[in-house]
C-alpha cells in the first residue's frame, strides 16, 4: 500500500467483512475479504493474509465448535486433504490458473443452483472412508491450486444433508489443515515479508471483531436458513472465480 488515506480503511474493512462472513457461514473468508483486497495489495501478500488469516479464523471456529467435533468422521477428510495439498501446489508449475479459476466457477455455480431448486436430492449421511478421503484429496488439491480450503467438502457435506453443525465440524477442520500446509509453504518460498506482517497486526482486531459476530448471528440461524446461506455463499464464490 502507498498509502493509507483510503487504502487501509479498505483493508481493515474487507478483513472484518471476510471475518463475519467465514464466522457465519464457515467458509469464504478469501474470496470476500480479496475482492477488496486486491485493489491496495499485491497478489502475493494477499495469498499470504488469507492463509495467515483463514488459519486463525477457522482455528477460532472450530474451538467454538469443538464439542461437534467427531474423529471418526474427520480423520479420512484430512489424510486426503494431506495427500492433496502438495499435489496442489506442485500442479501450479503447469496449470492455468485461469482455466482452473473459470472451471471451479462454473461447477460451483452449477452445484449451488442445482441444489437450490433440487433441495430433495441428498446422498447417504454415513459414507465409507474411502469415499471420503478422495473427496479430502481433492478439496486439499483444489485448496493447493486456489486457495479454496473446504469448498469440496462444504459441498460433500450440504449433498449428504448433514446437521449444520455436523457440517461446519467437519469442513472448517479440513480448512484448518489446508491453511496450515499453505503456509508452511509459503514459509519455505520466503514468501512472508516485514510489509505483509504489519499488515497482519493491524488486520488481527477486525479479524477477531467479524468472525466474533458472525458466530453469534450463526447460533441464532436455523438449519434451513444455514443451508440457504451455504449455497448463495457457493453460488457468489462461483460468480466470483469466473472474473
Amino acid at each position: 500500500m502507498d498509502g493509507i488515506a483510503i487504502e487501509l480503511p479498505l483493508f481493515l474493512l474487507a478483513t472484518f467483512a471476510g471475518a463475519f462472513v467465514a464466522g457465519l457461514s464457515g467458509f469464504a473468508f478469501g474470496l470476500v475479504a480479496a475482492s477488496l483486497w486486491l485493489y491496495v495489495l499485491t497478489p502475493l501478500q494477499s495469498a499470504s493474509l488469507i492463509v495467515g488469516f483463514g488459519l486463525l479464523v477457522q482455528g477460532y471456529s472450530v474451538w467454538k465448535l469443538r464439542s461437534a467435533l467427531d474423529w471418526h468422521r474427520l480423520w479420512p477428510f484430512i489424510v486426503g486433504a494431506i495427500i492433496g495439498v502438495p499435489a496442489g501446489v506442485s500442479l501450479l508449475t503447469w496449470a492455468d490458473p485461469k482455466s482452473v479459476r473459470i472451471a471451479v466457477g462454473a461447477i460451483l455455480i452449477a452445484y449451488s443452483l442445482y441444489a437450490f431448486f433440487r433441495p430433495q436430492l441428498k446422498l447417504a449421511a454415513a459414507m465409507p472412508p474411502t469415499a471420503d478421503m478422495t473427496v479430502g484429496f481433492v478439496n486439499g488439491l483444489l485448496g493447493g491450486l486456489t486457495g479454496l480450503a473446504g469448498i469440496v467438502v462444504t459441498i460433500w457435506c450440504n449433498l449428504r444433508g448433514l446437521p449444520r453443525d455436523a457440517q461446519r465440524a467437519t469442513f472448517q477442520p479440513v480448512a484448518v489443515v489446508v491453511f496450515a500446509m499453505a503456509a508452511f509453504w509459503l514459509g519455505a518460498k520466503g514468501s512472508l515479508t516485514s510489509d505483509t506482517a504489519k499488515l497482519f497486526a493491524l488486520g488481527l482486531p477486525f479479524l477477531f471483531a467479524g468472525t466474533w459476530l458472525g458466530l453469534k448471528l450463526f447460533g441464532r440461524i436455523d438449519e434451513a436458513t444455514f443451508r440457504k446461506i451455504v449455497l448463495a455463499l457457493l453460488f457468489v464464490s462461483g460468480v466470483a472465480l469466473l472474473f
